[in-house]
């Protein structure tokens, strides 16, 4: 597997690779994750790192302009691997992964199986990181097309990433298939919160709103902080649980607007604490304002047993179903009345908590989505 990224960092691209190689495993094959010198090991995952680079200490996710250098490093360092471990398949995920994945098929002689969570403009564009039709954006284009073609299987994330490769780019319908993210459902799932709120210090008879993820405008966290303030003035009783980084900026931002005494920022989270923090929820919550690309905290939530308020988005809606409460997109007033109104309905959380819970094991654990992956490599394999 090819990890263009700081693996592991605790943040959901990351999550993906990490269940995918677990799931692998535990059906015969044999993994290796090449990766970044920065994250840390997972037990029970070989994984190997390029060299130190000393100045590059970047764990949150987005564009950098050091990468393409990390990139050649990746690149070398997966060569060297190769001559031992002889891969039958090269794994790549994210575009970076599997650019460098066409020359090393091209190389080594093997099938490369591009795993994609969303479209390389389109989340370039969404970073701020390069104008719409712009001359940069016009390279990524042609990187992002040349990697699509280059790949002989591509799994994405979402349904409405499919479409967008076989629409936009024109992609075989029988060179796409969608491997939608999972969740472990005996990890994640409902328990008392009562431990998770004494050592966050949170009051136990407030309701509590959580929200996992990279902290960023992309994931909606500035209009997450905007419908709080909403909820505050209406003097909404409400507790909000931020997990996730970096949170600095968005902490000063909540001091700001008054808002500090209504919310608890962790920081950063280790992946294993996840769902025991998650507990301390009665809702959750998803502003991420994207249109293609995957929303993996919505499995974490739904395994936990947690009613979920998102953005009425096609990703969304093929994830949460019915079970989901949904706001027009990239509305904050909106999304702060969809989520007072199922505060005060309690039976109706509690519904949608059963129904979410149920949903995920059902349709969304990593046993069922690890089958089908192990289909397609074994197929793409011969």
């Amino acid at each position: 597997m090819l990890a263009p990224t700081p693996y592991f960092a605790d943040r959901g691209c990351h999550v993906r690779i990490y269940e995918e190689a677990r799931a692998l495993l535990r059906r015969g094959h044999d993994v290796r994750i090449v990766t970044y010198h920065l994250g840390r090991d997972l037990p029970g995952v070989p994984t190997v790192r390029i060299p130190p680079v000393p100045w590059y200490r970047k764990l949150t996710a987005g564009p950098s302009w050091h990468k393409p250098y990390l990139d050649i490093l990746l690149l070398f360092k997966s060569l060297v691997v190769a001559r031992t471990f002889h891969p039958d398949i090269i794994h790549a995920h994210l575009h970076e992964g599997a650019f460098l994945g066409v020359f090393l098929k091209r190389l080594l002689g093997v099938p490369l199986l591009f795993d994609c969570q969303g479209s390389l403009t389109g989340e370039i564009v969404d970073h701020g990181f390069v104008r719409e039709g712009s001359l940069l954006y016009r390279l990524f284009q042609g990187i992002e097309g040349f990697v699509n073609r280059g790949a002989d299987l591509i799994v994405t994330s979402s349904g409405p990433g499919a479409h967008d490769l076989r629409d936009r780019w024109q992609m075989a319908g029988d060179k796409v298939r969608v491997l939608m993210d999972g969740v472990d459902t005996d990890d994640f799932s409902p328990r008392s919160g009562a431990d998770a709120r004494r050592r966050l210090g949170i009051p136990p008879d407030v309701p509590v709103a959580v929200f996992l993820g990279v902290m960023n405008a992309y994931q909606g966290m500035d209009i997450l902080l905007e419908a709080a303030g909403m909820l505050g003035e209406r003097g909404t009783k409400l507790h909000f649980l931020i997990m996730g980084f970096p949170e600095e900026g968005y902490r000063r931002m909540a001091v700001a607007r008054g808002l500090a005494g209504r919310m608890t920022f962790t920081g950063r989270i280790d992946y294993a604490d996840a769902a025991a923090l998650l507990s301390a929820g009665d809702v959750a919550l998803a502003p991420k304002v994207s249109l293609t690309e995957a929303n993996g905290k919505l499995f974490n939530y739904m395994a936990c047993g947690l009613p979920v308020v998102a953005f009425d988005t096609p990703v969304n809606r093929e994830i949460l179903g019915e079970t989901g409460v949904y706001a027009r997109f990239g509305d904050a007033g909106d999304f702060a009345d969809r989520l007072e109104a199922l505060l005060a309905n309690h039976e109706k959380r509690k519904e949608l908590a059963r129904q979410s819970r149920e949903k995920a094991v059902r349709e969304h654990s990593w046993e069922a989505r690890g089958g089908c992956l192990d289909a397609l490599c074994r197929g793409l394999a011969g």
